[in-house]
């Protein structure tokens, strides 16, 4: 069964940085896109950045020159590095994981847990 943890949230003041981690068990994830998303206190959950098979990225404008997403395929990992953080970067943050053509986690799924960002002075 694939499964996906994530970690490395916590508390950060604004303009600080952090680095979310995303392992991959169960399946190898090297040529796989993957994505990372987020949910803020009261709001939808929203796409903050991908990475496709071949390499390339896509980032949500709001992240766009703070985030970066890249993926270690010796680990099974991917990664966000999240930079200048702004407190309405706060959330849970959720990774993702296409297989067969198909998203691993699913609008309607329990998404589990995710890692937790809370950016405030």
């Amino acid at each position: 069964q694939v499964q996906l943890v994530e970690s490395g949230g916590g508390l950060v003041q604004p303009g600080g940085s952090l680095r979310l981690s995303c392992a991959g068990s169960g399946s190898i994830f090297r040529f796989n896109p993957m994505e990372w998303h987020r949910q803020a206190p009261g709001k939808q959950r929203e796409l903050v950045a991908g990475i496709g098979s071949g390499g390339s990225t896509n980032y949500a404008d709001s992240v766009q020159g703070r985030f970066t997403i890249s993926r270690d395929n010796a680990k099974n990992t991917v990664y966000l590095a999240m930079n200048s953080l702004k407190p309405e970067d706060t959330g849970v943050y959720y990774c993702n994981v296409m297989i067969g053509g198909r998203w691993l986690r699913r609008p309607n799924d329990n998404w589990g847990r995710g890692t937790q960002v809370t950016v405030s002075s």
